[in-house]
Parts: structure tokens; sequence; C-alpha cells
């Protein structure tokens, strides 16, 4: 490039495996306060990734809700009740930083199959691409705007419908039940693929927190992956980009994603955090994009040690074409301005590319 490229040029360059001058680093926009620190990370380069807003417009015709603040040991929660054709369901959810926990499921056993279908069925969905380019309009380089899809059907069962004690024994007991769910969740996903790879977005995740524990290599070939691939292949016919946020332990299901057709793995989290590698998985997913999340526990350190694991990533990522530094999980609130500080001196000390090789052999010799 001609000139120093953009924050947002940089995240586009680098998901393309295209050069750049350095390796980009990215924050969702949840996550960094507006102050001096966070002033100075964006001068020297930081992109804030925008989720929000989305590009699909979905409406429920017959069924509606009605949320009601409460209170439970102590806590401020919110009870939604969601009325349907079919009965009623409730959930109970408490607001976090950032996020929120859902602390009640709104499937509470067999007699809330009928009201469940009749929640997902009656989605409509619908472009709404309007907001989204105001937003990309106003945050203009800063920013990196991505669109997004809810869990695959089988993740959304398992997190938000029956929670993962409530799938363990439905599965055991009445998996017909549970597969009526997943069939009606796969009719309402591919409502949505096509909206999403015609907006102006050039990137979308597919849900994500495939936590091998639970959902297995098995079920995860057989009823997640296959989800993604359909996904793919209609963002590829419109020159889009699709990735999954994968934030847990992923040395199970590395092969699986080795032959998928996903362009980037979002969230991936490195050691002391999770169980492989970022030279593992640059080994193993030569031709996808790596975008990491730093690993949460480091920001614990002091902030030598931090620019120092800073440069071991990026080392590890050589050359560092396709691959990203992210921010996707909590930081420790007394350590988060320091920590982040030091990452982006690791990457404008080390980040440059192409990354050399000095001081070690290499990815493959890392893997083994």
């Amino acid at each position: 490039m001609s000139h120093e490229p953009t924050p947002r040029e940089r995240v586009e360059a680098a998901l393309r495996h295209e050069l750049t001058d350095h390796v980009p680093f990215t924050v969702y926009e949840c996550m960094i306060p507006q102050c001096a620190v966070e002033r100075q990370l964006r001068n020297e380069g930081l992109c804030i990734v925008q989720r929000s807003p989305g590009v699909i417009a979905t409406r429920t015709p017959g069924v509606w809700q009605e949320t009601i603040p409460i209170t439970e040991h102590g806590r401020r929660r919110t009870r939604t009740v969601i009325h349907t054709p079919a009965g009623d369901l409730t959930r109970v959810d408490e607001a976090a930083p950032g996020t929120s926990w859902n602390v009640e499921k709104v499937f509470k056993g067999p007699q809330d199959y009928p009201a469940l279908l009749a929640m997902i069925t009656c989605r409509e969905h619908a472009p709404n691409y309007e907001p989204f380019l105001e937003k990309q309009e106003m945050m203009g380089e800063d920013a990196f705007l991505r669109a997004g899809l809810p869990y695959s059907p089988l993740q959304e069962i398992i997190y938000r419908l029956l929670g993962p004690e409530g799938f363990a024994v439905e599965w055991a007991e009445r998996r017909d039940e549970v597969l009526k769910l997943y069939d009606a969740l796969t009719e309402d996903r591919r409502k949505m693929y096509p909206i999403v790879a015609q907006s102006p977005a050039l990137a979308a995740n597919y849900g994500g927190n495939v936590s091998p524990e639970i959902v297995g290599l098995e079920r995860f070939e057989q009823y997640v992956l296959p989800h993604y691939e359909e996904f793919a292949d209609i963002m590829h016919e419109h020159g889009k980009l699709m990735g999954v946020h994968m934030d847990a332990n992923n040395r199970l299901l590395a092969p699986a994603v080795a032959r998928s057709k996903m362009d980037y793995v979002e969230a991936f989290t490195p050691p002391p955090d999770c169980d492989l590698s970022v030279a593992e998985a640059r080994v193993l997913w030569p031709d996808k994009a790596l975008w990491i999340n730093f690993p949460s526990s480091v920001f614990l350190r002091p902030d030598e040690e931090i620019e120092e694991v800073t440069r071991q990533i990026l080392l590890e990522s050589a050359p560092g074409t396709g691959f990203l530094i992210g921010i996707t999980e909590d930081m420790p609130p007394h350590r988060w301005q320091r920590g982040m500080l030091a990452i982006s001196r690791g990457i404008l000390k080390y980040g440059h590319l192409p990354i050399k090789l000095e001081g070690r052999k290499g990815p493959e010799e890392d893997a083994k």
C-alpha cells in the first residue's frame, strides 16, 4: 500500500491474507471505554470491531413477549414471558458488563416442546441494511463492522433453549423431539443466509462457542459443521467471508475445522487458556485467517511479560499474513489498560510484516 493503512484496511487485508504494514490489533466495541488510554491505543492503530447493528430485521407474528424486572437472591434480574399459540415460556436473565447471563432456560420439561416449536416457526426475516450503512459511515476507517448469525441449530438448542444438562437428558430420552427443534431451526437459519450474504458486510460470524466437551466430535461433524458449510457457500457466491467464534479448546475439532470452508477462525485462544497453540493452528489451518483472542489470564502478568507473550505469539504466526490479534473476552478490570498498551507495544515492535522467524525453527517444529 502506498499510504499508511487505516485500522479497517489492516483488518480487511488480514482476513484476505494480503500484506499490510503490521498485524492488526482489534477489540470488541463493548470492551473498551472512552478514556485517554483508549485514545492512545486507537492512535497506535487499534481497530474497533463493531458487531451491531445487525443486517436482519425479525418479526414474530403470533408470538409476543413481556419483560418483568425482578430481584432474586439479592440480584437484579429480568424475567421474560414468551406468549405463543402453543403456550407460554419463561426465562430469567441477569445483566453483566458487556453481556448477560441466562440463569433460567425457557425449557422446563417435555411439555414445552410445542411452544418452543411455535416460537421458532413464527419467525420472519427481512433485510435491514440501512442501520449498518449509517453506522459504517459514522465510524469510518476506525472500525470494522461485522455481521453475524445466531448460534447454529444444535448450539442454540444446547445453550439457549435446553441448557447443557437439559440437552443431555433430552438427547438420551427424547431425541426425536430435540431433532424436531433442530429441523425447525435449520429452516429458520436458511432464511437468514442470503440476507447476510447480500448485505454490505464483508464478513460475518456464524455463532460459535463450540465446547468440544459438550458437543463432541461426532455431533460437531454431523450437526454443526454442515451449517457452516452451507452458509460459507452462499457467502462465497457473493464474495464475502465467514468465520466462527471458536474460543474454547480446539484440538479435538481441529481436523474437522481444517476440512471446512470457513475463511477465518475468530476468538481462537492459545495457551495458557486453551489447548492449541498459534503455531499448531497455523500448520493445521494454512488456508484460514487466524483471528485470535489474546489469552485473558496473561493480563495478570507484569507488563514486560505481556509484551513478551505478544512477541512469542507473533513469531508463531510467521510470516504474519492472515493473522489478527483481538480482544474478544473479558479482561481483568484493573489490568486492561496496561495490558492492552503492552500488547500494542509488542505489535508495533515485532508485528511488522512479513514477520521473521528469528530465534526459532518455525511453526512446523513448534507443532510437533
